[in-house]
């Protein structure tokens, strides 16, 4: 399994520099994968949890793919409707060629209402203009000559019915956002469900849970995964391993932007976690 982490491309601490430096320590400390949200126009709702500056995830994904070697680079996730497919799709397949081929690509239907309106996209079809999108795009793709042979890795966001069907019809893994464990198992039996449905593989899973380390465990139904002891979280991950999980994407964001000015807490969260990984993988 391997493990991701969500970077902050947002906010009053969000600058070049750090942005650099949340890429060299993920990379530096060994996990697998960066990935980026995604934001256009900041409006009221989206600035109350993701103020300016915000960082548009192919510019600033193409820019890390220069600062960093390994590490794969991806989106968590992009909203379908706020882009032509075509111009995704050009996006997607120029970064992923000039990355050496270190792209993934999470997509989602989006929320944000007052963007939508912002940006002059019926929010309303949302769901229909993702699976739209979703159709273009693979139908781009195709064209080997035009968009290159390597197929890039598509991650569908959401847990409704909906964007559970979804990630059977266009995904390479279902990509759930912040869920309790239970909440994942009860999503992998409907995704299965749906994928037996339709006759078609049924995608790998691929969560982003928190990254909240406590001092003290966490209990109650409503825990998310990632949240609570350094033992809970990696409790936590050799679960969803079990269950099958392709990939874990470790969110270290609390939800307050001024989190944003000291990442030197997230780091090292992440640097406790990864400590730890490495002395289950010796052991």
């Amino acid at each position: 399994m391997k493990i991701g982490v969500n970077i902050l491309n947002f906010g009053p601490g969000a600058d070049p520099g750090i942005l650099r430096s949340w890429a060299q320590t993920v990379e530096g400390l060994g996990f697998d994968l960066l990935m980026v949200s995604d934001h256009i126009a900041i409006t009221p709702d989206v600035a109350e949890r993701y103020p300016a500056p915000f960082y548009e995830p192919f510019t600033t994904l193409s820019w890390l793919a220069g600062v960093t070697t390994r590490v794969r680079l991806g989106t968590t996730v992009l909203i379908a409707p706020y882009r032509h497919p075509l111009l995704t799709a050009r996006m997607a397949a120029n970064l992923d060629a000039l990355s050496g081929g270190r792209l993934v690509l999470g997509v989602g239907a989006g929320w944000a209402r007052q963007e939508f309106e912002a940006l002059g996209i019926p929010f309303a079809r949302r769901g229909r203009l993702t699976d739209e999108h979703l159709h273009a795009l693979r139908e781009a793709w195709a064209d080997s000559a035009a968009y290159g042979d390597r197929r890039i890795p598509v991650w569908i966001g959401g847990h409704s019915d909906a964007g559970l069907r979804r990630a059977v019809r266009f995904g390479d893994a279902w990509h759930p956002l912040r869920r309790t464990l239970p909440q994942l198992r009860e999503g992998a039996a409907r995704l299965k469900e749906y994928a037996d449905e339709q006759r078609l593989p049924v995608p790998a899973t691929a969560p982003r849970i928190a990254l909240k380390l406590t001092a003290a465990p966490v209990g109650g139904p409503d825990r998310v995964a990632g949240e609570g002891t350094i033992e809970q979280v990696m409790d936590d991950l050799d679960q969803l391993r079990r269950m099958g999980a392709d990939t874990v994407v470790l969110d270290p964001y609390g939800g307050d932007p001024h989190e944003t000015t000291h990442p030197q807490t997230a780091w090292q969260a992440l640097a406790t976690v990864a400590a730890h990984l490495s002395g289950t993988d010796a052991s």
